[in-house]
């Protein structure tokens, strides 16, 4: 049988191919950096919300906030007259130093210098360059006999830490005052021991900053137990190599706990000056909450408080916490810069 052949227009057309789309298939497009690491570590942002939350509200808005207060004459009691002054706060705050009295605020009322300023920074000053220095060494000494090995030892470690959790309290505070005050413990036991005519070291403004660093000082524990970890870090090998080559403990101590200890030095140096330099509650409780006589213990920060919470100046309260701040940050850059030329780090080879 012959095949019927299909009339050649019977046959069906073949198909024209599509032309591909201009848009990319859903499955290849291609996502954004960002998108991509939002969705990555989502979970993570997720458990991070809280304190994002309170970093930006309890943090980062508040210093910000006080930051633009710093240009003001803000007064909380009166909010409603707040100024721009630009500057003013600061040139009132240092303006004695350059013969200053008074100066015309851009809102055009006239201020007057603040002359107490340079005074809390002073007595501030002192303070730090005599409590940290020596509250450093007395936990180095005690934290060298607590290195050795005691019985009770552990038992001596505890009761030594005791002032650092105590010593800022005000209850330690109060005690401190009657200690020292003219008719205080201290000068009972000293006019027993035959002294005459003693003073009262809280009211006396030769003393009174004394009795502060006496008391920080006092309050040792933490620096104490950091130096103490560090030392038992010190390689004992390092100590016998140093006795069989003749090296007394002094000798030892200079050359091999003083260059190990470097860095904890560095760590506690940094951590308590910061420290001092905010002291704020015993100055408040043993100077009375005013500085003491003749401002001897006027202290930065009791300052900033008298200004801000007794005379309702916030914003000159504001701008002396920045400047507060910028001491801190620049003294702390510069310890961290010539620290290069005496903290060893040794390779422990």
């Amino acid at each position: 049988m012959l095949r019927s052949r299909a009339h050649p227009s019977s046959e069906t057309p073949a198909k024209t191919p599509a032309k591909p789309s201009a848009e990319r298939p859903l499955s290849t497009r291609k996502v954004p950096d960002v998108v991509r690491f939002l969705r990555r570590n989502a979970v993570a942002y997720m458990f991070l919300t809280p304190w994002l939350l309170g970093f930006l509200v309890l943090t980062l808005y508040p210093m910000a906030y006080s930051l633009w207060l710093g240009f003001t004459d803000y007064d909380f009691t009166k909010p409603d007259s707040t100024h721009w002054i630009g500057f003013g706060n600061y040139v009132r705050m240092f303006g004695q130093a350059f013969g200053l009295s008074a100066f015309t605020a851009p809102s055009g009322q006239v201020v007057r210098v603040d002359p107490y300023y340079l005074k809390s920074l002073s007595v501030t000053f002192n303070y730090v360059l005599a409590s940290v220095p020596l509250k450093l060494v007395f936990a180095l000494a005690v934290a060298m006999l607590m290195n050795q090995k005691l019985r009770g030892v552990s038992v001596y470690r505890a009761v030594y830490y005791i002032p650092t959790l105590l010593g800022g309290s005000v209850a330690i505070a109060v005690l401190w005052r009657k200690l020292f005050e003219k008719n205080g413990l201290i000068n009972g036991i000293l006019a027993a021991l035959g002294f005459a005519n003693l003073p009262g070291w809280i009211t006396d403004p030769r003393y009174a900053l004394a009795t502060l660093v006496l008391l920080t000082v006092w309050q040792f524990g933490s620096s104490m137990i950091i130096f103490l970890a560090g030392l038992k870090q010190i390689p004992q090998e390092y100590y016998e190599a140093a006795s069989v080559d003749g090296a007394n403990k002094l000798q030892q101590f200079a050359f091999i706990t003083i260059p190990s200890l470097t860095p904890v030095i560095l760590f506690n140096l940094v951590m308590q000056m910061i420290s001092a330099f905010q002291t704020f509650t015993q100055a408040y409780i043993i100077g009375g909450g005013t500085g003491g006589v003749l401002n001897s213990t006027l202290f930065y920060s009791l300052y900033l408080y008298i200004q801000g919470w007794t005379y309702h100046e916030m914003g000159y309260a504001s701008a002396m916490a920045w400047v507060l701040l910028l001491i801190i940050g620049a003294l702390t850059a510069l310890i961290f810069r010539t620290s290069d030329a005496w903290v060893s780090y040794g390779s422990g080879e």
